[in-house]
């Protein structure tokens, strides 16, 4: 079967159902192991596909976004590994920014509660902080409902006000070319802010992230470490030359 004949058989596959095993393309298409691992990877670059662990998926929709609901429930276990880890990065002494997505939500149970300081968006996040006394400030602005951030022109000039050692956030995309995307222009440009006002900045982000772009532009990948849970190997060696990665095992 030629090369051509390959993609197209893959790509279709793809549109009939949302994640392809490798050894199914394998048989398919009566080629090799490698082969078809190499198709992938020219698929995932020309933004067609995503490469997963054993095989490959669907790209989701630019805008689609699920709720803070629907986010907290998906890879919990992947999450609060990645959370665990990150929270251990948190020194006596530090002011953090925490985002309001569900994997940073993860972190508080984990965080030191003496000597530091912690702003944020997250609405969601006010009840696990507040349990452990850990001195907390909510930048002011426009409450969405669908994913509990704070956001907006008053969201942007109340962050203005602060610093900080280190800041956490969720992304919806991570892609070699496009960096770090989310489906809401007013929440990337928070946190886009929280990064620039930062020390150091650090993306939270299971392996189902990788290879997604959604409509709003974060930030470049050299702006941030991406802590993660697992990569492909094909798909790590994307990321790499072009930022910090620190995969983060049981």
């Amino acid at each position: 079967m030629l090369t051509p004949e390959r993609h197209q058989l893959i790509l279709q596959m793809i549109k009939e159902k949302p994640i392809v095993k490798i050894q199914e393309l394998v048989d398919i298409t009566d080629a090799s192991e490698s082969t078809i691992r190499r198709d992938l990877t020219v698929l995932e670059e020309g933004k067609f596909l995503k490469r997963v662990h054993g095989g490959a998926a669907r790209l989701k929709g630019k805008l689609q976004e699920p709720s803070m609901i629907e986010k907290s429930a998906k890879n919990l276990h992947e999450k609060k590994q990645i959370a665990q880890y990150s929270a251990s990065l948190v020194e006596e002494g530090d002011s953090i920014y925490l985002d309001a997505g569900s994997t940073i939500k993860e972190m508080i149970p984990f965080l030191p509660a003496k000597d530091i300081v912690v702003v944020t968006n997250g609405l969601m996040h006010l009840p696990a902080l507040m349990e452990k006394n850990i001195e907390t400030y909510v930048i002011g602005g426009y409450a969405k409902p669908k994913t509990n951030a704070v956001i907006g022109r008053g969201a942007l000039a109340s962050l203005e006000q602060y610093r900080f050692d280190k800041c956490f956030l969720g992304v919806n995309g991570i892609h070699p070319h496009s960096g770090f995307t989310t489906p809401d222009q007013e929440e990337a440009m928070i946190k886009s802010k929280a990064i620039s006002l930062s020390r150091e900045a650090f993306v939270l982000a299971d392996d189902s992230k990788f290879s997604e772009i959604t409509f709003a532009k974060i930030a470049d990948l050299h702006e941030a470490t991406i802590i993660t849970n697992i990569l492909e190997e094909e798909t790590k060696g994307l990321y790499t030359s072009k930022t910090s990665i620190k995969v983060v095992t049981p």
